[in-house]
């Protein structure tokens, strides 16, 4: 079995996910999520999506983006 590298439980259906150098072990999306998904620059939460991006910043939606300065951004929905 395995550990998770964010909430060190030892699971039998652990699974790992590379980005770039970094390599870690979880046991459910939800520790992958909180390790390795971005945070929004403007709120704080998780980004699971596509996403915003400026030059100097992730947001998670154009609202956040907006309120940061961002003038001219869209949700692509």
């Amino acid at each position: 079995m395995a550990i998770c590298d964010t909430c060190g439980n030892d699971y039998d259906k652990a699974f790992t996910i590379s980005k770039g150098d970094l390599s870690a072990t979880f046991d459910s999306f939800e520790c992958a999520i909180h390790a390795m998904a971005p945070t929004c620059d403007h709120c704080g939460c998780r980004i699971l999506g596509h996403g915003i991006e400026s030059a100097e910043a992730m947001y998670c939606c154009a609202n956040c983006a907006r309120q940061s300065g961002e003038a001219e951004v869209a949700d692509r929905i």
